[in-house]
């Protein structure tokens, strides 16, 4: 089997609708609307405002809806407003990123209704897990203060 094609989406085109490829996607320009490849890398530059499914996704830019993948790295420069659903998260120190973040161990077979029962409802408390999905949570613990006698 040959290996897949990289697809770029230039600084300078902005593309209008569903964005389909069998390969990879690299965008250094715009996309309004959603996107499902196997790769997809989104430059420093880019903006995507629609939701993502991809085996891999790298974000240098910026992203505002949800992404489905095995692997989520959010690089150091992007900016992602929405919710991740993944396998594998790795987020580097200076990244944005407001959203929720809930582990799956086949995020891809997920349908569209598991992934709106998954969104938190503002006025009822917030579910359990399911047994097959973990809710990622970042917290910092400091060592108690010790007061001198």
């Amino acid at each position: 089997m040959g290996t897949l094609a990289t697809s770029t989406i230039g600084e300078d085109l902005t593309v209008t609708g569903t964005v389909i490829s069998k390969g990879e996607i690299h965008v250094e320009g715009h996309v309004n609307g959603d996107i499902r490849c196997v790769s997809l890398v989104l430059g420093e530059n880019s903006e995507v405002r629609g939701n993502v499914v991809a085996e891999d996704v790298v974000i240098r830019g910026r992203l505002v809806g949800s992404v489905r993948a095995l692997s989520v790295m959010l690089q150091a420069t992007s900016h992602v407003e929405g919710d991740l659903l993944h396998k594998s998260l790795a987020i580097e120190q200076g990244a944005y990123f407001e959203g929720k973040a809930c582990r799956a161990e086949d995020p891809l077979s997920q349908s569209q209704e598991d992934a709106d029962a998954a969104k938190p409802d503002p006025v009822a408390e917030r579910p359990e897990p399911r047994k097959d999905q973990s809710t990622t949570r970042f917290s910092r613990s400091f060592p108690e203060s010790r007061k001198a006698n």
